[in-house]
């Protein structure tokens, strides 16, 4: 399960980036965190941003097992149940990123918390899915993202990693009108760039620690902070 994930790049890049207007209400978020808001493009307003909670919003987010079911969607549940293709075919969503976390477990008890970026650096986008509710007569909206099982570097401490998309496959996400064999092709796709990893402060797990030092790399420690030589 992918549990965070960080966009902190500043509005102007994230909006030259998909080229669309910088998003007034965005703030950037280094330990991006379930029940937050997060910016997203939607392929019903690919124009510019909304913002979207993700999993479920804080208030219905303290049923903890229903806000886990619903952060990520596998995608190899997607490819084999009709009910979640069909509400992908209408509701798809970009979710920008610079950056993921992931848990290596080292032990029964035992996980170090990694980061994985682009080799590059560069901005990326993971492919979503979105809800509307109603609550009370008041409307909002949530997203999920879809993960994949991990390739290359990510496996090594991961078995799932987001599905992040190549420009190419943006364009075809965000079309109102797409074909299955469209969605199949990239919901079966491994992304190919390299990515790079490193571990990072165990300071990560709390969501209420949100701080650029959390993106930068430390030396291997568990989720109690104690040093470690497994990484």
């Amino acid at each position: 399960m992918i549990e965070r994930f960080s966009i902190a790049v500043p509005a102007s890049l994230l909006a030259s980036r998909f080229a669309v207007e910088e998003p007034i209400a965005y703030q950037p978020k280094y330990n991006g965190a379930p029940s937050q808001l997060f910016p997203l493009i939607t392929s019903e307003g690919p124009q510019g941003f909304s913002f979207f909670y993700w999993g479920l919003p804080p208030t219905w987010a303290k049923n903890k097992s229903m806000a886990e079911r619903i952060i990520n969607w596998r995608s190899e549940q997607i490819l084999e149940k009709p009910a979640l293709k069909k509400k992908l075919s209408k509701h798809r969503c970009l979710v920008p990123a610079d950056g993921f976390y992931v848990w290596k477990k080292v032990g029964k008890k035992t996980q170090i918390p990694w980061r994985f970026t682009l080799k590059s650096k560069e901005l990326f986008s993971i492919a979503g899915v979105w809800e509307e509710y109603e609550d009370e007569n008041e409307s909002f909206h949530t997203f999920s993202i879809i993960t994949i099982p991990a390739t290359g570097f990510v496996q090594t401490a991961s078995e799932r990693m987001p599905l992040i998309l190549t420009k190419a496959q943006e364009a075809i996400w965000l079309k109102l009108e797409v074909s299955d064999a469209e969605l199949d092709a990239v919901l079966t796709s491994s992304f190919g760039e390299v990515m790079d990893g490193y571990t990072v402060s165990p300071q990560i797990n709390s969501i209420e620690s949100d701080k650029p030092s959390l993106m930068l790399p430390m030396p291997a420690a568990d989720q109690f902070g104690n040093l470690t030589l497994f990484d």
